[in-house]
């Protein structure tokens, strides 16, 4: 069995993982993006969106081990989709396109039941309603022997770091 892990996850000095106010036109927050921008330049963050180049050093080095060796993603409802509450119809399909960068079984902790998502790459979007001890199950299960990745936001990296 793998590892339950977080890793590439930005946080300020101040203690910020994302910016406030989360929409379509700032996924990350205001002036969230400035967490991350180590890692937008690197082959890593490139080759994930299908595109050639990057940086190399010491970033490049971060940015490879934070996504190499997961076989399965936990993701909170706000790392899906700016929405909140019911979904309004089942037309969102992530931040990413057709091509998210997962490639594995992704778990979206969310309070409100949807169909899973079969996307290109091999990404299927799985959304549970009861809870993180359910879907790090579930998420155990797809990974087999690798690891099952915390991949934010906040809230959901402070559930999993919150003493039972």
């Amino acid at each position: 069995m793998g590892r339950v892990r977080v890793a590439g996850f930005a946080v300020s000095l101040d203690g910020y993982g994302a910016g406030p106010e989360q929409s379509l036109q700032d996924p990350l927050g205001k002036r969230g993006t400035e967490l991350h921008n180590w890692f937008f330049g690197t082959k890593t963050f490139k080759a994930m969106f299908g595109q050639g180049g990057g940086s190399e050093g010491v970033d490049e080095s971060f940015a490879h081990r934070s996504m190499d060796g997961f076989g399965a993603f936990i993701l909170g409802r706000n790392m899906f989709g700016p929405s909140r509450g019911e979904w309004p119809d089942d037309d969102w399909k992530g931040w990413w396109g057709d091509n998210p960068p997962y490639h594995a079984l992704t778990f979206i902790l969310t309070h409100h039941a949807r169909d899973p998502l079969v996307m290109e790459g091999g990404t299927t979007f799985h959304f549970v309603t009861d809870g993180i001890h359910a879907a790090l199950d579930r998420a155990r299960d797809a990974a087999g022997a690798q690891d099952v990745k915390i991949g934010g936001g906040v809230s959901t990296v402070r559930q999993f770091c919150r003493p039972a």
